[in-house]
């Protein structure tokens, strides 16, 4: 699909269509598998990963059915061993977080993807379940999919020192010290986004994170003594989502917006953060906390956006600078991203993909390393590619309201916001071919 955005001008947005959170989507479906009574679930994503996803999770014997606006998924007696492959299709969480899980159960498991996930990295997370006992084969080494899973249910306790800050990588962890013969600890070098934990715990998991002095983690987690309690919950507005709004107001002349029931988990709206440090004006007003923090996020556009740099707390950022890198093309000066070489094994090397589209809209922009550097400018009209990934499609759909834009590959905004288009449509022109 090509679509085309046209230029914008001053606009109140009021949404509460914002797509439904996919991290917690994901792991709803996931963790329903491990209860000892069915599930409700309201709200749940009907992006193309998270369906990936729950299918998934159904070969593996978990019941769905639609119920009362929601959800409602009954666990079956123990994992099924599925008599086909796992399509993960675009989803590096599904297929990190189901080989912890996997790993840990009776059975042969192959799980797969789509053309883009079979190329990105996954020895991340099979080196550290195998030093745990999970035997995991494929490409190269198990770096690659497809991926075959023979699992172990008596998988080694373990005290284990990540060297990167990974929610996947530590969720899948958790996953399998879940099963093993006695209590684990992981550590990371800085809180990594925390839904797995939280979420668990809330079932009745016995899990005890700590954030140490100098900003290290530290997560005891025993192994289960029974099933988990059931979820009940209705899953709020996914802020990696509405970001793209949010920057949409930042930068658009007397815009303002108010984005409703949007999850306000602290590892989750560092982007919103950078914007305020841009100059935009942000407030959170918090009206309910179950699982998580949930509120309203009231945003309006500065006279002018200031150029940031911006290294720390990247693992609350890193899906989010492909559209943070949108404001700071707009913004007066020159901006600067390091410590994000986690943006080159992303759905697509993030930071060339960026950098190239940049440089097609007359934007002053290069490669680090580890990063990005912008001098803002002003944008021109481009027909640029997605390049298979669905945040690099929304960034540059968003960077459309500036003079124009036409992007090449955009189906894949499917893959984690649905409605993202119906959205735009209210502030622009948008037109789709193919």
């Amino acid at each position: 699909m090509k679509l085309e955005v046209s230029k914008a001008q001053a606009f109140k947005l009021d949404t509460s269509k914002i797509a439904a959170d996919k991290s917690i989507s994901h792991r709803c479906a996931m963790f329903a598998l491990l209860s000892h009574q069915p599930s409700f679930v309201r709200n749940y994503l009907e992006g193309e990963d998270t369906l990936d996803t729950l299918e998934i999770a159904k070969k593996l014997g978990l019941q769905v059915k639609k119920q009362d606006n929601g959800l409602l998924l009954t666990p079956p007696e123990c994992i099924k061993e599925p008599n086909t492959i796992l399509y993960c299709g675009n989803a590096g969480t599904a297929i990190r977080l189901y080989l912890g899980l996997l790993s840990a159960q009776n059975g042969i498991f192959v799980l797969s993807g789509d053309m883009y996930l079979n190329k990105r990295p996954m020895k991340r997370v099979v080196d550290p379940l195998r030093s745990i006992g999970a035997e995991i084969l494929g490409r190269e080494e198990g770096n690659f999919a497809p991926l075959v899973v023979v699992g172990n249910p008596k998988l080694k306790s373990f005290c284990y020192t990540s060297k990167i800050a990974s929610a996947q990588v530590k969720s899948a962890m958790l996953l399998s010290a879940l099963f093993a013969d006695n209590k684990s600890v992981y550590k990371e070098p800085e809180l990594s986004r925390d839904h797995s934990e939280k979420i668990l715990l809330g079932m009745g998991a016995q899990i005890e994170s700590n954030v140490q002095e100098n900003g290290a983690v530290e997560i005891v987690i025993q192994p289960l003594k029974r099933k988990l309690k059931p979820l009940n919950l209705e899953i709020p507005a996914d802020p990696s989502s509405a970001f793209f709004f949010a920057l949409a107001i930042a930068i658009t002349p007397n815009a303002s917006g108010i984005l409703r029931n949007v999850l306000l988990n602290k590892t989750r709206i560092e982007a919103f953060r950078i914007l305020e440090k841009m100059g935009v004006n942000i407030t959170y007003k918090e009206t309910s906390k179950t699982y998580e923090s949930i509120g309203d996020i009231i945003i309006s556009a500065p006279k002018e956006l200031q150029a940031v740099e911006v290294s720390e707390k990247m693992s609350w950022l890193i899906d989010e600078i492909p559209a943070l890198a949108i404001a700071m093309a707009c913004a007066k000066g020159v901006s600067i991203v390091r410590n994000a070489a986690e943006l080159r094994v992303k759905e697509t090397d993030r930071i060339k993909a960026v950098v190239q589209n940049l440089k097609l809209c007359g934007i002053d922009a290069q490669e680090l390393d580890d990063g990005l550097k912008i001098k803002g400018g002003e944008f021109k009209k481009a027909c640029v590619d997605s390049f298979g990934d669905h945040r690099i499609a929304m960034s540059f759909a968003i960077a459309g309201l500036k003079n124009g834009m036409e992007i090449e590959n955009a189906e894949y905004i499917n893959v984690s916001f649905p409605n993202f288009l119906e959205i735009l449509s209210s502030i622009t022109m948008v037109c789709q071919k193919g």
